[in-house]
């Protein structure tokens, strides 16, 4: 389901997220789909169990995960299709621009522009 390019600049911790969320936006990950278990996947990955933990503590504070113990991690039901969609999509922004460090009032000003031009105020 997943998988770690060990030449992506990207940590990997953040590659699994950036996985999750473009499976949510493609429809391949449809909510209420269990992951796999943070040992499960690290073992299958061959990392850490820590990343995977960060990685899906990341998604549970995004809302795009929701994990019920013992029951599992699932993609959540908490927002509609549109709320996840933009989740992810500013997910995926925050994934890719972290490669520039740039500041966040930088980052929220060339948003703010790019909805302006889009007529969204």
């Amino acid at each position: 389901m997943f998988t770690i390019d060990r030449d992506n600049p990207l940590a990997t911790y953040e590659q699994i997220c950036e996985q999750v969320a473009e499976g949510v936006r493609d429809g391949s990950l449809v909510v209420g789909s269990k992951l796999p278990t943070v040992r499960g996947l690290a073992a299958e990955l061959k990392i850490a169990p820590g990343t995977v933990a960060k990685a899906y503590t990341e998604l549970e504070r995004s809302g795009l995960i929701v994990t019920r113990g013992r029951a599992g991690t699932f993609i959540s039901a908490g927002q509609d299709s549109a709320a996840q969609e933009l989740q992810a999509a500013a997910r995926e922004l925050v994934v890719r621009v972290r490669r520039w460090s740039p500041q966040r009032t930088e980052v929220m000003a060339v948003v703010a522009e790019a909805l302006r031009q889009e007529g969204i105020e």
